[in-house]
């Protein structure tokens, strides 16, 4: 491994660099930190693994670069809709959407769930990349409420919680899988609790 990283400088090489972030990314997403090696990363980039190791220490780097750059896309997609109008009377329905978005988002990337989330509760940089998303959404959905007009007194406190409980069904749909339960009813359940929450303002 090559001790003296370096940061590309010409567009090819720039390139390069971009391709094993995105090619190692999606490897782990796919198969799993722990199942994925550098020499995998470059054959799916294109490249050579000496050629990973002038821009990268090892597949972690490319992890957190990877999360950086495409992590949103698969735990926090709410941070691209910013300009989300809606009628009050119709909150239920924008919650069933987002809700729907989410255990479809899951099940499409359920390794990368699983494989992160982990990582979240045993690795800093993860955890510090999770947790600083998961207030930027927090506050995203809170200025989306208030621009359709939301009281905002309590309104972070009370997105946080409505996001805490969208994510515990959408883990509940797409990897508990209890065969008991009743997830359409658990959905429905989920939205009135919500809603209960912005009552002040739904009335």
């Amino acid at each position: 491994m090559i001790d003296n990283i370096r940061e590309p400088k010409q567009q090819r090489a720039i390139e390069k660099k971009e391709k094993i972030i995105e090619s190692g990314f999606n490897l782990i997403c796919e198969n799993g930190y722990y199942n994925t090696n550098t020499a995998e990363i470059a054959k799916a980039a294109g490249v050579s693994t000496g050629i990973v190791y002038q821009y990268f220490k090892d597949k972690y780097d490319i992890l957190i670069e990877g999360l950086e750059k495409y992590g949103d896309d698969i735990f926090f997609p709410m941070l691209k809709n910013k300009d989300i109008k809606f009628d009050k009377k119709d909150f239920d329905k924008l919650l069933n959407k987002m809700i729907n978005h989410y255990i479809s988002n899951h099940k499409v990337s359920n390794v990368a769930h699983e494989e992160i989330m982990s990582m979240v509760h045993s690795d800093k940089r993860v955890a510090e990349y999770y947790y600083k998303r998961e207030l930027e959404m927090t506050n995203s959905l809170k200025n989306i409420l208030l621009d359709n007009g939301f009281d905002k007194n309590d309104l972070t406190e009370k997105v946080h919680i409505m996001m805490g409980l969208i994510d515990n069904l959408c883990h509940e749909v797409t990897y508990h899988k209890h065969s008991d339960m009743n997830y359409n009813i658990m959905t429905a359940l989920v939205i009135e609790n919500i809603k209960t929450l912005f009552k002040n303002d739904l009335v």
